[in-house]
């Protein structure tokens, strides 16, 4: 073969391979589909997947806004129930029901019946603490204010776990919402920008309590050998976020992120979950023995989907203006 030949030919391959990548943006702690996950969709599909990690999952869905005009991803993981809404709104995804779509086990956790968005994990919001600093019971919501400069949370403004905290709040004390705010301001040490960040400082011991979630004695039954910390769902019940992905309006590979999404149904994925999100696989996938010292909430609370999507961007000013 010529050598100008060759010249072309591979110039051809690598249009193709690069015209047949696809661009998934995912928050940080997500990171981890890149070790050996998207590459079996990758042989699947004989394509290249790009993940680009965001920070939490606000951040992710601000960038997808200011993109808008120009989308750069096509498909996009990581949004609970409150930013489908925001996503929706701003007209960033399209919808699509995944052919295998019956495997997702419960009905309920098919947040958005239109398919703009289609869940792969969900877990109970829970507040963690340090039983050597903590000794007392922790009851209701209202325990939380007894501790001064104690408690770690998560920016609602950039942070979904953050974000469904203040929605956890508002589901517990409605109207009376920004009262409850008002005492437990004090108690709070940090607004981080991630559960990441958050996680961190706590596990240096920097506070006795954060925001996570009802694995977290899973987690570190699974890395410790022992659950060190308490897992608390006041009496007032729980509040249950789900994760989801969707296809980024304006693609360049519709087909693609179609069977991205279907792949995140698969057992080869759902499997990943568990140990990996530290949350609840949708489809009836085994759990791993650790998983009986995840906590399950007795009581679940929620907030119809239309007040969210009618008040969340006031809710957020107010708390701003609470807290800052």
């Amino acid at each position: 073969m010529k050598k100008g030949t060759v010249i072309v030919v591979s110039i051809l391959l690598l249009s193709i391979a690069f015209s047949n990548e696809l661009v998934v943006y995912v928050y940080e702690s997500l990171s981890w589909i890149e070790q050996g996950t998207v590459q079996k969709f990758e042989e699947l599909n004989n394509c290249k997947v790009k993940v680009v990690k965001l920070g939490d999952a606000g951040n992710v869905l601000s960038r997808l806004i200011l993109e808008k005009r120009n989308p750069r991803a096509d498909v996009v993981i990581g949004l609970d129930q409150a930013l489908t809404l925001r996503a929706k709104e701003e007209n960033l995804l399209i919808p699509y029901k995944p052919r295998n779509i019956e495997k997702i086990k419960d009905p309920k956790l098919i947040m958005d019946q239109d398919f703009y968005v289609v869940p792969y994990d969900y877990g109970a919001i829970a507040i963690i603490y340090d039983p050597e600093k903590i000794k007392d019971e922790l009851v209701s919501f209202e325990d939380l204010t007894n501790y001064k400069k104690a408690l770690l949370i998560e920016d609602p403004r950039t942070s979904s776990p953050g974000q469904a905290f203040l929605l956890w709040t508002i589901a517990v004390y409605e109207n009376n919402w920004k009262d409850f705010w008002k005492r437990l301001a004090p108690a709070i040490l940090s607004i981080t920008p991630s559960w990441d960040d958050a996680f961190s400082l706590f596990e240096l011991g920097h506070a006795p309590m954060m925001v996570s979630y009802a694995t977290d004695n899973a987690y570190t039954q699974y890395y410790y050998g022992t659950s060190k910390n308490k897992v608390f769902i006041p009496s007032e019940g729980a509040y249950v976020q789900i994760e989801g992905a969707g296809i980024v309006n304006g693609t360049k590979h519709l087909e693609l992120s179609q069977k991205f999404l279907e792949f995140l149904l698969t057992e080869d994925f759902q499997k990943e979950v568990p140990l990996n999100q530290w949350m609840f696989p949708v489809t009836d996938i085994e759990l791993p023995e650790v998983y009986q010292y995840a906590v399950i909430p007795e009581k679940i609370l929620t907030i119809p989907a239309e007040e969210i999507s009618k008040n969340l961007d006031t809710w957020l000013k107010e708390w701003e203006k609470l807290i800052f």
